[in-house]
């Protein structure tokens, strides 16, 4: 796989602003993806995860979001290098899991991506929210948005609205900037016992995603500016996503 620097992304710091994750570009501090994500999360969503954490108990909860955290970051890191060329070992019990994760996700999904724009790119929307996709490149002969995730088990196609929110995100940030017409989004997923799944966003379902986020985007701006403080930023309209 080459790389094709036909886009230059912008240099980031991430920042924390009252306690949330932020990108700082310079000119602006914007809040990111998933903390949009996080703060509109459905009322459902959050008890359901409350239940789960009484269920097991808080210190039993934290050691498995601690080790899939570790786990996400190593397999990461370890696909990066693969990319980059540079090549990455990692020996802890974390790190030689997420290896053999890593290899699923190169074998069956990276194979079908023949060059790459930008690894662990920034992209933003002006005023509006910023974050950092893993792969833009082309998967089967189209741009495309592509993020790696790992899980603890397999995932069912409905459990994984968040990821769809966040390539649609992704997406319709990098065709305001760059005036691309990224119209496909690719989640490469492998889970703790080295089982591979794809799940493909594009055409209209991602146009949804896209439409989707918005509503976060403003949910969001809602619930943390005061009246008078109102992001006042124009809106994507449907015909520039």
């Amino acid at each position: 796989m080459k790389h094709n620097p036909k886009f230059i992304y912008p240099k980031s710091t991430r920042a924390t602003v009252d306690g949330q994750r932020h990108y700082d570009l310079g000119a602006a501090k914007l809040p990111s993806v998933t903390t949009i994500l996080s703060a509109t999360q459905p009322e459902e969503k959050r008890k359901s995860l409350e239940l789960w954490r009484k269920r097991i108990g808080e210190v039993e909860a934290a050691r498995i979001v601690d080790s899939s955290a570790t786990r996400g970051t190593a397999l990461h890191t370890i696909i990066e290098n693969y990319l980059t060329g540079q090549g990455y070992l990692d020996l802890t019990e974390p790190g030689l899991n997420a290896h053999n994760m890593a290899v699923q996700i190169i074998q069956n999904g990276l194979s079908n991506v023949t060059e790459y724009y930008g690894l662990e790119a920034t992209l933003y929307y002006p005023g509006l929210y910023a974050g950092a996709t893993d792969l833009i490149g082309v998967h089967k002969g189209q741009d495309a948005i592509i993020d790696f995730k790992q899980t603890n088990k397999p995932k069912k196609r409905e459990w994984i609205e968040e990821y769809c929110l966040q390539v649609a995100a992704y997406a319709m940030a990098h065709n305001f900037i760059y005036k691309t017409s990224i119209t496909k989004g690719v989640i490469m997923m492998c889970s703790k016992d080295n089982f591979y799944q794809e799940f493909v966003i594009e055409g209209e379902e991602l146009k949804k995603y896209k439409h989707d986020f918005l509503r976060k985007v403003d949910q969001f701006y809602k619930q943390t500016k005061p009246k008078e403080e109102k992001n006042e930023t124009e809106r994507p309209t449907t015909d520039t996503i």
